[in-house]
Formats: structure tokens, C-alpha cells, sequence
């Protein structure tokens, strides 16, 4: 299920979907609290039922976190919401 642009996830609302692979669809959104682009990975539903794919996905958070170049993206927060 893609998220249309102005949809609303927390504090993020999201202005395009810029991809999508194995693990989940990317969008690009705004962070309304702190006035900046971010992307945002949303993982498929049945993800969430999976413990292995759950822990991959927080191998990759930890992992890209840990990163620290100009042209690599940074994470800055990881949470589960409901698409509901």
C-alpha cells in the first residue's frame, strides 16, 4: 500500500515516494517539528509479525547510524507505527 503525499506519520509528512526494494518503500517527507527533509522507510505490514525481519531491519538502523559521511544519509530515529 503506498502513502500518498500529505500523508501524516508522527511528525513527518510525507511530499513523495523516491523508492522501493526488499525491504520496504522509501519516501521523502518533512519533518514538521524541526523544519527539514528526511526519508522515511516504511516497511511492509507482514514485516512486523517476522522477528528476523525485524531484527535485519534494526541491524540496518544501528548500522547506517554508525555512518558518517556527507554523502550518506543519516539516521536519526527508528519507531513502528500502524498504518491503520
Amino acid at each position: 500500500m503506498a502513502l500518498q503525499a500529505g500523508t501524516t506519520l508522527g511528525p513527518y509528512q510525507v511530499t513523495a515516494k523516491i523508492g522501493e526494494g526488499g525491504m520496504g518503500e522509501v519516501y521523502k517527507a518533512r519533518d514538521t517539528r524541526l523544519d527539514r527533509t528526511v526519508a522515511i522507510k516504511v516497511l511492509p505490514e507482514a514485516f512486523t509479525a517476522d522477528p528476523d525481519l525485524k531484527q535485519r531491519f534494526e541491524r540496518e538502523a544501528k548500522t547506517i547510524s554508525s555512518l558518517n559521511h556527507p554523502h550518506i544519509c543519516s539516521r536519526r530515529s527508528a519507531w513502528a507505527a500502524s498504518r491503520r
